[in-house]
């Protein structure tokens, strides 16, 4: 690379992008704290199942799938390995990626941070230890975790390690927040979102076309976590 600040990829000019990664040492220890607690706290995934069925049917047998924010695996690391495909799921959290590989022996699993597949990148396209290029990508509110000026470059990220044209099915609640901290479930998390026109624009401006979307009105199984609106947005890698 030609310097410290060019990332290649689309990163130029973005050069705390490597140091925010420390900044999510908070994030981990929530879910590590939260364990398998969190599928006690969302036990109904309709949203999530659907979008999970539409990707295992987009692609072929055999396929190469990335579960970015894995959590326990369930229930689509599980779902798209029952599938028959071949699934790698990263996450930050070392207690989560302990229950997905208890609950998806058929998976592999790598505590990875998502700026660690940019291109160049430990994790990604030419990086020490690749990991890709996938056929498919499953994002379930992986970037719902980051402030919103990481996450366009999150999603190039994503760009990267996808084949052209492959499939991938992304999360995210609806709401005009960035960074904004919660409770949750006894702890404490930040959280970002966008208005679904501005989501829509995000994800188009890093390189995917949208193919479809659904939404979906959720309760999650808790008192300190209000409704929210998710949105699934179906897209697939521009070349």
């Amino acid at each position: 690379m030609s310097s410290e600040d060019d990332y290649g990829d689309g990163y130029e000019g973005y050069q705390d992008f490597d140091r925010l990664a420390l900044d999510r040492s908070g994030q981990a220890e929530a879910f590590d704290a939260i364990g398998d607690r969190y599928d006690e706290a969302f036990p109904h995934k309709e949203g999530q199942v659907k979008a999970g069925q539409w990707l295992a049917d987009t692609l072929a047998p055999g396929s190469r799938v990335l579960d970015v924010g894995c959590g326990t695996g369930l229930p689509t690391a599980r779902q798209l390995t029952d599938a028959g495909h071949r699934v790698t799921g990263i996450d930050i959290s070392p207690g989560m990626l302990k229950l997905a590989r208890d609950n998806v022996p058929g998976a592999e699993f790598h505590q990875v941070d998502i700026v660690d597949l940019r291109a160049g990148g430990r994790y990604g396209p030419g990086g020490a230890r690749e990991l890709g290029p996938f056929d498919g990508i499953a994002a379930f509110f992986a970037l719902v975790l980051l402030p919103r000026p990481e996450i366009p470059y999150a999603l190039r990220a994503l760009h990267a390690v996808l084949r052209p044209g492959g499939p991938m099915t992304l999360s995210m609640v609806e709401a005009d927040v960035d960074d904004f901290a919660i409770p949750f479930l006894g702890n404490s998390v930040r959280v970002s979102g966008y208005l679904r026109e501005d989501l829509r624009q995000v994800v188009s401006d890093a390189g995917f076309e949208i193919t479809g979307e659904e939404s979906h009105a959720y309760a999650p199984a808790s008192t300190d976590v209000p409704p929210e609106i998710q949105l699934y947005l179906h897209c697939r890698r521009r070349a």
